[in-house]
């Protein structure tokens, strides 16, 4: 199989389901979002921070190709082959939110992103999330896409958060509290 088929050489692709839509359609700007989470997920991975949160991300890289999958298929075309995003999936992001917590001093202020690289990586793939869900937001008010999908971008991104301090605590990193621009920051 040729990986080129020439078929979106005029701006048009094609959806599960065989929809002809424009590259620029919300839907696909949708599902690109999720896409290059996934990519931005896959550095991470790459730099072997932490067993468990190599198996947590594993197993959201997985899931992200589903609810790409699921973003790209319309509601209306059912399908046993197409996996669609469930509550089990953000039941699964809050499990692990609870499991990072319990090892993460309490919040008292914002903090800065940043860190060590792994965590400065992991903060901006909590804004990469962000951006999916705010477009799969505006998706979902012109097409159907199911109740499941925003909240799982929303409890991902609530996820990316914490293991960003988790990855940060695992290798000393202080975290940088925000100061407003109205105090002084002492030196």
């Amino acid at each position: 199989m040729k990986i080129y088929t020439k078929t979106g050489d005029k701006g048009e692709t094609v959806l599960f389901g065989g929809i002809r839509v424009p590259k620029d359609a919300q839907r696909i700007e949708a599902y690109g979002s999720v896409d290059e989470l996934n990519c931005l997920l896959g550095i991470i991975c790459s730099m072997k921070t932490d067993a468990t949160v190599d198996r947590i991300l594993g197993k959201i890289q997985h899931q992200l190709f589903e609810l790409g999958a699921d973003l790209a298929t319309p509601i209306a075309h059912k399908s046993s082959l197409i996996p669609r995003i469930k509550k089990s999936h953000s039941l699964f992001l809050e499990k692990s939110i609870d499991a990072m917590e319990v090892k993460l001093k309490p919040l008292t202020s914002f903090i800065l992103p940043g860190g060590c690289v792994v965590a400065a990586h992991l903060h901006l793939a909590r804004t990469v999330c962000r951006r999916a869900e705010r477009s799969v937001v505006r998706l979902s008010h012109n097409e159907n896409i199911g109740g499941t999908v925003i909240v799982y971008l929303n409890r991902l991104s609530d996820l990316l958060f914490v293991l960003a301090r988790y990855v940060n605590m695992l290798d000393g990193q202080e975290e940088v509290k925000w100061v407003s621009g109205k105090r002084k920051v002492k030196k």
